[in-house]
C-alpha cells in the first residue's frame, strides 16, 4: 500500500498546476461528502437510540461525568 501511495505522490508531482488544482478541488469535495455521510449516519443512529429510549439525558455535571 505504501508503495502505491508513493507512486501516486510522484505522479501528482508531474501534473500541471491546473491539474493539481482540479485534483485538490475533487479531494476536498470527496472529503466533504464523506463527512456529510458520517454526520447523516450518526443522526440516523441517534434517532434510532432516541426511539428505542437508549439515550439518557442529564443536566447534572457529575452524572454526565459518570456516564462517560
Amino acid at each position: 500500500m505504501r508503495q502505491k501511495y508513493n507512486i501516486l505522490v510522484e505522479e501528482v508531482k508531474k501534473l500541471s498546476v491546473e491539474e493539481k488544482e482540479e485534483l485538490k478541488f475533487l479531494i476536498e469535495r470527496y472529503l466533504i461528502d464523506e463527512r456529510r455521510e458520517e454526520i447523516f449516519k450518526n443522526y440516523q443512529k441517534s434517532k434510532k437510540e432516541i426511539k428505542e429510549e437508549q439515550l439518557e439525558f442529564s443536566d447534572d455535571i457529575q452524572r454526565l461525568k459518570a456516564m462517560l
